[in-house]
C-alpha cells in the first residue's frame, strides 16, 4: 500500500540522490507523494511520475491535504479539476475534443497523466463530471475521456465516473428543426425553455430515435457515452440537472467545504422548470446559462462561472438582488474566456484577488481581451505589500503556455530491411513538408506545405496550467518555469 504524505513546504526540490545532487523534481505545496524509504532527514519518494524516484526533505512532507484547483490549458474551452482535501475528484468542463485542437490535447490528457503518472493508477475515478453549458469547447475534452480507445489513445485503460452534472439546456432535433435548444414557453412578459435534460432515465428516453424531441449531434453522442458509462462501485452514473435550486452538492460536502450552486437561475414557468431565454440567439442562451458554482473551503471562496455573459450576469444579480455579496470570491474564472460581453458591475460584485482566465484559441476570438484584463484588474481586490501589489492578480492560460523553437538541419530516415539514409544540404533545404493543419474548433483540416529551410519545430511546450491550492487560510497560485521546471508562485490570504 502507498505511504501517501503531503508537501508542507511552498516549493521543495527532489534531487536525484539521497545527499543532494541534480535536481529532477519541483513539488509544490500539497503535492501527494508516496513515501518509499526514510533515511534520517532524507526520504525517497515517487510523486509526478510513474516509475522514477527522488530524494527529498523529510521536513517537507509535514503536510495535510488541500483543496487544489487546475486550470488546465486547453485552448480555447475551460477544462477545471478540482481535487478536494478528502481526495474528491471532480471534472469541470474539458475545452474542445483532441480531434479539433492543433495541439491534439485536451482536459482529458491531463486527467489522464494526473491518475496513470502522478497517482500510478491505471484507472481513472471521477466522483463527478459537469459540463457547465452545452457548448463543445467545453464538453468535448470530457468526450474524450469517455473514449479511452481513440486515437492516441490514454493510458489509464478505464474510466469510472459516479455523477454528471449538467445545466438541462441541450441540442435538440424535431421533426420541423434539425438543431434547436428547444421549445420555449411564454409566461407574463417573457419566455422560458422548458425542454431540459434531466436524469439518466430521461436521457436514454431522449436518445431514442423515435423521441420527439430527441438530442442531437455531437452533445447526443456524448450524452450516449454517459448513458453507458459506469461509477465507481459499478453502478450506472448518475445524472443531474442543477440549477440555483439545488443549493449545496451535498455528495461533496466535507468539513469545511461546500459546493454551493449558483445558477443558472430556474423559474416556475407554469408549472414545469424553465431557464429564461436571453435575447441574441443561440449562443447568448448557451453560455449564458452556464452552470455558476461557488466553492467555499473555510475562510476561502472560488467562483467558477463557465461563459456568463452580460445579459446573464444581470440576470443573475437580479436573481439575487439585496445578497450580491454570494458572488463574492478569493479567486474567480473569468467568464466566457476573457470575453468583452461581461457586466462591470458583476466583476466589481465578485471582487477577486485573482482571476484565472481560460484561454489561448487561434481562430479570431482574439481573447482575453484587452478591456477584460484590464478590467480584471479594477475590480480586484487590492492589496499591497512593501511598495509592490499583492493582489489582485491575473492569469492566462495562453500566456502561461510557452513553447522552445528550433530549427531543423536533417531528416534520417530509418529503413526496417535495409539502409538507412539521411536527407542533407541542398536536398534537405529543398524538401518541402506537406501537413494538415486543424485549428482550434475547425471541423476541417488545412492542407498546407513549406519548405525545410523555412521550417521550424517545436522542440518542447509548456502547457499553461494554472494551480490554486489552499488550506483554507492562505491561497497559493503557481504555474511552471519553462527552463527548469520550478514554479512562479504567489501567496496571499483568503478575506471569508
Amino acid at each position: 500500500m502507498p505511504n501517501w504524505k503531503y508537501v508542507g513546504w511552498t516549493e521543495t526540490k527532489g534531487t536525484v540522490n539521497k545527499t543532494g545532487g541534480k535536481t529532477v523534481k519541483h513539488f509544490l505545496w500539497g503535492d501527494r507523494v508516496d513515501v518509499l524509504e526514510e533515511d534520517g532527514d532524507r526520504s525517497r519518494v515517487r510523486g509526478r511520475h510513474r516509475w522514477k524516484t527522488c530524494w527529498m526533505d523529510s521536513a517537507a512532507l509535514q503536510g495535510e491535504p488541500l483543496l487544489e484547483l487546475y486550470f488546465i490549458d486547453v485552448g480555447q474551452g475551460d477544462g477545471i479539476l478540482v481535487v478536494t482535501p478528502e481526495r474528491k475528484h471532480m471534472l469541470i468542463d474539458g475545452g474542445y475534443p483532441r480531434s479539433k485542437q492543433n495541439t491534439g490535447k485536451s482536459a482529458a490528457d491531463f486527467v489522464d497523466w494526473k491518475f496513470y503518472a502522478d497517482y500510478g493508477e491505471d484507472t481513472i475515478r471521477l466522483d463527478a463530471m459537469m459540463a457547465s453549458h452545452n457548448d463543445l469547447d467545453h464538453y468535448g475534452g470530457l468526450d474524450d475521456l469517455l473514449d479511452v480507445e481513440q486515437d492516441g489513445e490514454l493510458d489509464c485503460d478505464h474510466v469510472k465516473v459516479d455523477r454528471f452534472f449538467h445545466a438541462g439546456l441541450s441540442w435538440w432535433k424535431t421533426p420541423s428543426d434539425d438543431r434547436t435548444l428547444g421549445a420555449t414557453k411564454k409566461v407574463g412578459s417573457k419566455r422560458f425553455f422548458t425542454d431540459l435534460l434531466g436524469d439518466r432515465a430521461a436521457a436514454v428516453a431522449q436518445l431514442a430515435s423515435a423521441a420527439n424531441p430527441r438530442l442531437q449531434g455531437m452533445w447526443a453522442d456524448f450524452i450516449e457515452k454517459l448513458t453507458q458509462a459506469e461509477a465507481q462501485d459499478g453502478s450506472d452514473t448518475v445524472f443531474e440537472r442543477l440549477s440555483d435550486k439545488s443549493g449545496n452538492l451535498l455528495h461533496f460536502a466535507e468539513p469545511d467545504l461546500e459546493f454551493q450552486v449558483l445558477g443558472p437561475l430556474e423559474f416556475d414557468a407554469g408549472g414545469t422548470p424553465g431557464l429564461e431565454r436571453l435575447t441574441g440567439g443561440n449562443s447568448q442562451n448557451t453560455n449564458g446559462h452556464s452552470i455558476t458554482l461557488r466553492v467555499d473551503y473555510k475562510g476561502t471562496r472560488v467562483l467558477l462561472t463557465g461563459d456568463l455573459n452580460r445579459r446573464s450576469q444581470k440576470l443573475l444579480l437580479a436573481g439575487y438582488e439585496g445578497r450580491e455579496a454570494v458572488f463574492m470570491a478569493d479567486v474567480a474564472k473569468a467568464c466566457h474566456h476573457g470575453s468583452d460581453d461581461v457586466s462591470l458591475e458583476f466583476l466589481s460584485r465578485v471582487n477577486p484577488s485573482a482571476t484565472v482566465i481560460s484561454s489561448g484559441d487561434g481562430e479570431g476570438h482574439d481573447h482575453p481581451r484587452p478591456g477584460i484584463v484590464g478590467a480584471s484588474g479594477v475590480t480586484g481586490y487590492l492589496t499591497i505589500k512593501d511598495d509592490q501589489v499583492l493582489t489582485p492578480l491575473v492569469y492566462s492560460t495562453e500566456t502561461a503556455r510557452s513553447v522552445s523553437m528550433g530549427e531543423p538541419t536533417r531528416i534520417e530516415v530509418k529503413q526496417s530491411g535495409g539502409t538507412d539514409f539521411e536527407l542533407t544540404g541542398n536536398d534537405f533545404a529543398n524538401s518541402v513538408m506537406h501537413f494538415e493543419e486543424t485549428k482550434p474548433g475547425a471541423f476541417a483540416a488545412e492542407k498546407k506545405h513549406k519548405e525545410m529551410k523555412r521550417l521550424s519545430v517545436v522542440a518542447g511546450q509548456v502547457y499553461g496550467l494554472v494551480n490554486v491550492r489552499t488550506d483554507g487560510e492562505t491561497i497559493v497560485c503557481a504555474t511552471m518555469n519553462e527552463k527548469d521546471g520550478s514554479w512562479a508562485i504567489k501567496k496571499f490570504p483568503s478575506r471569508f
